[in-house]
């Protein structure tokens, strides 16, 4: 899907992976006007593709729609290829915002489900992630941006095991920050409290709830500056830093 005009190319991609979500289109939009072309990648093509036109007709800019499954692992080395291909020479970017998030209870009863939470939230990152990597070193720069969670900061009776593997996530990002840095690749974890998305439609004890078009700025905007880390909104950093710091023996106790 081609826009018209190609006014304010900056020579950069940014292959927006779970685009479906309100997020990960806010972020597309974000940064096609910003002058990037833009791949949008998710399981529903037709959504996407839509979002893809949209995006070109407001902006200009090229875009392109592929599918892409976060569980179907072996489908994965296609799906990089091709994004390569539609980059070319211009200089490769990713937002990762892939994720779901299932009943705690159903997920403790049901091992399929937390394999599903762990699998979409965690390893399909990492599955992408490898297969992203020569090339991104190979490039000497970019940025890749994921989407995290404050649930990652430290485990809840509540939904510990969705916060396992944003933690595990976690991990693997700083790790691969330091891996990457000398190559200048830069990689920003993003961890936000509760936004206005479909996965936290109906879930209970949401409070203080951010737009997704807030949390896409602020992820473009830390992304140009090399931030390493972020909290959106930032004071969840201060929330985050008093629930660490309780001890444990009290912790338990808590029904959060």
């Amino acid at each position: 899907m081609t826009g018209v005009g190609e006014t304010g190319d900056t020579g950069d991609v940014w292959v927006v992976i779970g685009a479906s979500s309100s997020v990960g289109r806010a972020f597309a939009m974000e940064a096609a006007k910003a002058g990037a072309d833009i791949v949008l990648a998710a399981r529903d093509l037709e959504d996407i593709e839509a979002s893809a036109a949209d995006i070109a007709v407001h902006t200009g800019r090229r875009t392109e729609a592929m599918h892409w499954d976060a569980t179907a692992f072996d489908d994965h080395d296609a799906f990089v290829g091709d994004v390569w291909r539609f980059a070319a020479r211009k200089r490769l970017n990713v937002f990762f915002a892939a994720g779901t998030m299932r009943n705690q209870d159903e997920a403790i009863a049901d091992f399929s489900i937390a394999r599903q939470i762990v699998e979409v939230n965690y390893l399909s990152f990492v599955s992408v992630a490898t297969r992203l990597e020569p090339g991104l070193r190979a490039q000497k720069g970019g940025r890749v941006v994921v989407l995290g969670s404050v649930a990652g900061d430290r485990g809840r009776r509540l939904n510990f095991v969705y916060g396992s593997a944003k933690a595990g996530l976690h991990a693997f990002l700083g790790g691969w920050r330091s891996r990457l840095q000398p190559d200048g690749v830069s990689v920003l974890t993003v961890k936000p409290g509760f936004l206005d998305t479909a996965m936290t439609w109906g879930q209970p004890g949401l409070f203080l709830v951010a737009s997704p078009q807030g949390a896409a700025k602020a992820c473009l905007k830390a992304a140009n500056k090399g931030r390493n880390e972020i909290y959106y909104p930032a004071f969840w950093r201060l929330i985050m830093t008093i629930i660490k710091s309780v001890p444990e023996v009290l912790f338990k106790r808590l029904s959060i």
